[in-house]
């Protein structure tokens, strides 16, 4: 894939993605900031502002749904795993040795080892603020692009966002976390996937079941753009169109009368 020029409007952005995916809720732009990188402006803390702690999805959650730019630092964090995951706390034995993910997630607290090895995290010189923000409003330029859709919408940003490349997208995921996979995956790996929402997510996030996430570096954005116009003019689209040009069946009954029809009006022509 190419490189999306630092230039790309956001606003541009969201506006071509209302008009081929037109998602319920906004899409986001994100970007972690450090080494002194001062807060865009006009951007709510949930501790100053609101006088609560939040979760991660909870934060993205009033971004899509309200429209408001939300920043999370340590000092508005309440969940564990967030904090764990963002470099903020740090991974004290009694994380690593699964006991959050046993009799919940897991059988036994070796197997939730396991598991919380799968989430990815920050080095705590690499934690940052979160910042998310609806893409119209954006007044920085992010690093993610997260776009909440159901499985269709979905759908549409996979297909364009292998429209250069070919090929299969391939994404990781164990049903908890995922606040880890659409922020630090992403970066990581530095190629887009699809998010199953977790737990969580759904809990605090209000995410709902028909819901799933898409999410892609900033720097393959102008590549999703230009895969979401040809997928469109090949016929790859949403509202997915209904095949509609068929002659329906109906019941015996309807059949029937459809028959009487048929005498009589031959009866009325041979007169």
């Amino acid at each position: 894939m190419g490189n999306t020029p630092t230039a790309l409007d956001c606003k541009t952005v969201a506006a071509a993605l209302d008009r081929h995916l037109r998602t319920d809720t906004f899409p986001l732009g994100i970007r972690i900031i450090r080494d002194g990188e001062p807060l865009p402006d006009r951007v709510r803390r949930p501790l100053r502002d609101m006088g609560i702690k939040i979760a991660i999805c909870q934060g993205i959650g009033m971004a899509r749904r309200y429209g408001w730019a939300i920043a999370m630092g340590p000092e508005d964090l309440i969940c564990p795993i967030a904090q764990v995951a963002f470099g903020f706390k740090p991974a004290i034995p009694y994380y690593t040795e699964g006991n959050l993910a046993a009799g919940m997630y897991v059988e036994t607290c070796a197997q939730g080892a396991l598991t919380e090895q799968e989430v990815p995290k920050f080095a705590p010189e690499e934690a940052g603020t979160v910042v998310v923000a609806p893409l119209h409003r954006c007044t920085f330029e992010p690093e993610t692009l997260l776009i909440y859709g159901n499985s269709a919408q979905v759908m549409r940003a996979v297909t364009a966002s292998l429209w250069k490349t070919g090929g299969s997208l391939t994404s990781t995921t164990t049903g908890r976390a995922d606040c880890a996979d659409i922020v630090i995956r992403t970066a990581r790996d530095g190629r887009p996937q699809f998010i199953l929402p977790c737990l969580g997510d759904r809990i605090f996030g209000q995410t709902q079941d028909t819901e799933m996430a898409f999410t892609i570096p900033w720097r393959l954005v102008a590549d999703l753009l230009e895969g979401l116009e040809g997928t469109h003019k090949g016929g790859v689209r949403y509202p997915i169109p209904n095949f509609l040009r068929y002659t329906p069946e109906f019941p015996a009954t309807y059949q029937r009368l459809q028959a009487l029809w048929g005498e009589e009006e031959k009866k009325a022509g041979q007169q």
